[in-house]
């Protein structure tokens, strides 16, 4: 029987390990977290994201945890409307999908999707891959040694597989200017509802602050403004200094999220990057989902990429027997490679002015962002806003057409 290792136990990495346990691989998922990681945003269930789950059996079970979804609005400090689009907004093809669910129950349903076949091993991770004949000796954090016909890098933008086998993170990382913290805000009896709306708040500055619904009771809360590096990961304290000292002069629920972060069991900080490798394989060894090509989150297909990637490589796998053969994976990951890298390209080419449109630079590019999204949706204009979209072959982002306007506004 064929072994591989998974390093990354998010989505693509479940994903990837429940095909191949299917396909009759002994499979190792090794996640550096010590249990299934929680938090995220909202994952919408269009295009890609639909048509895997609905291949591996478990769209009925993402279906059952659908966040209610009203749209997105656009608001001013008051939380006067200054743009809306609806989820009915270009037959329910806009910003906000009617069927979205929160990243943290579809990690759910695919870690519990696994049979015995897949071993999840918590709080570790690699050291070493050193080649070993036709296998890779893996070396791992906690001392032991075991030996892979496929090791799988499914462990993010800062990926350790990457920087291993590639080189070291800095080769391949496009900072975009900007960082987002997220976390879930627990509701007490004073906090202002969404009522289904997600809702978009910017400031001079390339500041912004975003809530959205989550489970009953509870907000999915951003904050993003301009930065190309961060405190380390590690320093808790440094990461909500920096945020303090941000977002101290800012209105609407800016104190209220600043406090919160600071008891929020899921709050994660990281810059938007992209990540480009010319080359995902090297020898038995492949890169997947964020550690291969992160399109970042303004491309909003992040998941839609790694369930996509995970299903291409099973398949690759799968036609090359490589199950039974072994010796036919790095075949089958060369073939991986020629499918999935036209997709993760046209991701990563973000339009010019995607990042003025997500957090303006002046007050002027605030106006003008929510007079587009307004624009966007009139009469006149919406048969050719949904001809283009449908073009592109993803849920649209009508922020984009910002793009040629970008150096009049300010933005």
């Amino acid at each position: 029987m064929a072994r591989a290792l998974i390093v990354g136990g998010g989505i693509a990495g479940d994903t990837l390990a429940l095909f191949l346990e299917r396909d009759g691989w002994e499979v190792t998922v090794a996640e550096i977290a010590p249990a299934p990681r929680a938090g995220g945003q909202t994952v919408d269930l269009r295009g890609d994201c639909r048509e895997v789950l609905r291949h591996a059996g478990l769209l009925d079970q993402a279906r059952e945890c659908l966040v209610p979804q009203r749209g997105a609005a656009w608001i001013t400090d008051g939380g006067r409307r200054l743009a809306e689009m609806p989820v009915e907004a270009f037959d329910g093809q806009g910003l906000v999908s009617d069927e979205e669910l929160l990243r943290t129950d579809l990690a759910r349903i695919l870690h519990e999707a696994a049979g015995s076949g897949v071993r999840h091993r918590f709080g570790e991770t690699v050291e070493a891959l050193d080649d070993a004949g036709d296998r890779v000796l893996a070396r791992f954090r906690s001392g032991a040694s075991e030996e892979f016909d496929l090791v799988v890098g499914a462990d993010g933008a800062h990926s350790r597989v990457r920087a291993l086998r590639f080189g070291p993170e800095e080769n391949y990382r496009r900072p975009l200017g900007l960082a987002h913290a997220w976390f879930t805000l627990a509701e007490q009896p004073d906090t202002p509802k969404v009522d289904g709306w997600f809702l978009l708040y910017n400031v001079p500055g390339r500041r912004g602050l975003e809530a959205r619904p989550g489970h009953p009771g509870h907000q999915e809360v951003g904050l993003t403004f301009a930065a190309d590096e961060l405190p380390p990961r590690h320093d808790r304290e440094a990461q909500f200094a920096l945020l303090d000292r941000t977002f101290a002069d800012v209105g609407w629920r800016a104190a209220e999220f600043l406090a919160a972060a600071r008891h929020a069991p899921d709050f994660a900080l990281d810059t938007f990057d992209q990540v480009h490798v010319p080359c995902w394989h090297n020898g038995r060894v492949v890169l997947l989902g964020d550690s291969a090509w992160c399109a970042s989150p303004l491309s909003g297909l992040g998941t839609a990429l790694a369930l996509r990637g995970a299903a291409e490589l099973a398949a690759a796998l799968r036609t090359a027997d490589a199950g039974t053969d072994p010796g036919t994976v790095p075949t089958a990951l060369a073939a991986f490679e020629t499918t999935m890298r036209p997709r993760a390209t046209q991701a990563q080419q973000l339009p010019p002015g995607r990042v003025a449109a997500m957090a303006p630079r002046t007050a002027l590019g605030i106006r003008f962002n929510a007079w587009v999204m307004r624009t966007v949706q009139s009469p006149l204009l919406r048969p050719l806003m949904k001809r283009a979209f449908a073009a592109t072959g993803h849920a649209p982002d009508p922020t984009e057409t910002t793009a040629t306007q970008k150096n009049s506004t300010g933005g």
